[in-house]
């Protein structure tokens, strides 16, 4: 086998490359980059506005169940003051807690609210 040869050139240049910038490319390249980052921004908005939408109704949903079980406490709560007003337990607590007793017919006097009549109408007054 013979050995191989290799020839090597030595003229190989390292110049520096100067590119000249295509200002009419640049241009539209940033113009593109506008219009994306345009639609980057209103989507964005978009999306913000959405969820805050979306927090909003659970916001709401939150308030209509606290706003039903305070309805049901306010039902429960004039339900008890009916029921504590309730003659029959005040005649009990009367004659249990205050050693009360109830009046016969003989000791009690009933009072009754007479109303006033309206004045006649002014045609059937006499005059003097």
């Amino acid at each position: 086998m013979e050995p191989f040869e290799y020839a090597i050139r030595k003229d190989v240049r390292n110049n520096p490359i100067v590119r000249e910038v295509d200002e009419a490319r640049e241009l539209d390249q940033w113009k593109w980059f506008g219009v994306a980052g345009l639609l980057v921004v209103v989507a964005l908005l978009s999306a913000w506005q959405h969820w805050v939408l979306r927090q909003h109704g659970y916001d709401i949903v939150e308030v209509q169940k606290q706003l039903a079980g305070e309805e049901n406490e306010g039902r429960q709560l004039l339900l008890q003051l009916e029921q504590l007003r309730s003659p029959k337990r005040i005649e009990d607590l009367a004659v249990r807690m205050l050693h009360m007793v109830q009046p016969t017919l003989d000791e009690s006097i009933v009072i009754e609210r007479v109303e006033a009549a309206d004045p006649p109408a002014h045609s059937v007054v006499a005059e003097r």
